[in-house]
């Protein structure tokens, strides 16, 4: 049967959650206390950029399934499960600020205590949240309210450019609860998005609390030694690409993740390994492999950066350089802890000029940089005049651009790869300088 759901929190995961429970045939409330953000989703605008999210939004939307309000107390009180999809950004220690899932929980217990309902609730962490959350929600609903509810754990494993299909049909549904009633609420909930046969996953709230933390430091681990091994090949002259052939063909480690790179960003890796790590050395217990992971990521665009302020012999000043990518990765307006921003930084600091294009991440680059930098209209319009080009986010649009034409617009045609898309052969043929990370360097210019 269908359930009524109140999603706390517009953002990435509590919009595209929303949108898709909405899908499977619930009534869907979403509450937020952004007034413009409110007004657009009012609209029917999406107010992210997500692929194929915006029909289903559309069509929920105009079915009346999917609502939008700034009324808490109604949203809680109409509906059965309520989904807390709230920022846990990280704090200057690493660890997870959780003020803003406890401020809610706390409103929750007010609501509650104040209009006494007899319908079971269940209340769901779904924001990415450290471990022992759920007894911290608990305990401020706790304090003011004693009637029929429960807290659950339920972590997103939804990638940005791929999250609709994510969602619909997941990998995997991992549900965190002892409570025999959430157990069977949550699970019929999630039967029409697993009916392929992926596994419904039910486990104590501690153990799904930290699932996702291990699921996305152990991805992000595979980044990590891929560019530690491909800053290695660059040393000793081999090439990282042929390395994540002949490993990636080995079932046992699969072809995923294994992509050489200027590192990884965006708003779930960065914070959830600080997290991770934090949890561990307040337990006295370092995990050591993910304190490597974020050494290393934390070097990645800088070395990138020394390799282009090695070629033009430690002086940017006054140079200009198009930057091709500003989101962490495509298919996302997401600049969170992009890579593209740290290779800003740097060339500005080293009195560097840069002209930025991204498909999607202007608007979120405009506001952290204003005037400092120059926004181009297109891939080549940033080109003209530049003295080298930085691909840093590698865009479907960006893999075979016309080599004759960057050439020409270019000042000097020197290309700098972050993400290893352009090929060997182009480069020699078209007389670049070209460097990648992993791999040999090319030196078309005598």
């Amino acid at each position: 049967m269908p359930y009524r759901i109140a999603v706390i929190g517009t953002g990435y995961v509590g919009l595209v959650s929303g949108t898709c429970f909405a899908e499977n045939g619930n009534t869907v409330i979403c509450v937020d206390n952004d007034q413009d953000k409110l007004e657009k989703m009012k609209a029917g605008k999406v107010p992210i950029y997500e692929p194929g999210l915006q029909p289903l939004f559309t069509r929920n939307f105009n079915e009346k399934r999917l609502t939008f309000t700034d009324d808490l107390k109604n949203a809680v009180l109409e509906s059965q499960v309520i989904f807390l999809c709230l920022p846990t950004p990280p704090n200057e220690d690493g660890s997870a600020d959780l003020q803003y899932v406890l401020k809610v929980a706390d409103d929750i217990g007010n609501i509650l205590a104040e209009n006494p309902s007899n319908e079971f609730k269940v209340i769901v962490d779904k924001s990415t949240v450290p471990i022992g959350t759920s007894e911290l929600v608990t305990d401020a609903i706790k304090k003011n309210y004693s009637g029929e509810f429960t807290v659950a754990s339920n972590p997103e494993f939804l990638r940005e450019g791929f999250a609709v299909e994510d969602s619909l049909r997941p990998d995997r549904i991992v549900i965190g609860t002892r409570d025999a009633r959430a157990k069977e609420i949550l699970t019929d909930l999630y039967e029409p998005f697993v009916l392929s046969g992926n596994p419904i996953i039910v486990m104590d709230e501690k153990s799904a609390e930290i699932t996702k933390y291990a699921a996305n430091s152990f991805l992000a681990m595979r980044i990590s030694f891929m560019n530690d091994l491909a800053n290695l090949c660059e040393i000793v002259g081999a090439n990282v690409d042929n390395v994540r052939h002949g490993i990636g063909t080995d079932t046992r480690i699969g072809k995923k993740f294994l992509f050489a790179g200027v590192g990884y960003g965006g708003s779930c890796f960065p914070k959830d390994v600080k997290a991770l790590l934090k949890t561990s050395k307040e337990n006295e217990h370092l995990l050591r492999i993910v304190q490597a992971v974020e050494d290393v990521n934390y070097d990645q665009p800088r070395l990138f950066f020394e390799k282009i302020n090695k070629y033009f012999n430690g002086d940017l000043k006054g140079k200009k350089f198009a930057m091709w990518g500003l989101a962490f990765k495509p298919n996302t307006d997401d600049t969170r802890e992009a890579p593209a921003f740290i290779l800003i930084d740097k060339l500005l600091e080293a009195g560097a000029e840069v002209v930025a294009f991204d498909p999607e991440g202007m608007e979120n680059t405009r506001s952290r940089y204003g005037d400092r930098i120059t926004y181009a209209e297109g891939g080549y319009d940033a080109l003209e005049g530049a003295n080298a080009l930085l691909l840093v986010t590698e865009w479907n649009e960006f893999r075979k651009p016309e080599w004759p034409k960057v050439r020409s617009l270019l000042q000097e045609p020197v290309v700098f790869d972050g993400r290893n898309i352009f090929d060997f052969e182009d480069m020699e043929e078209f007389g670049f300088d070209y460097f990648s990370i992993g791999r040999p360097a090319v030196r078309a210019r005598k």
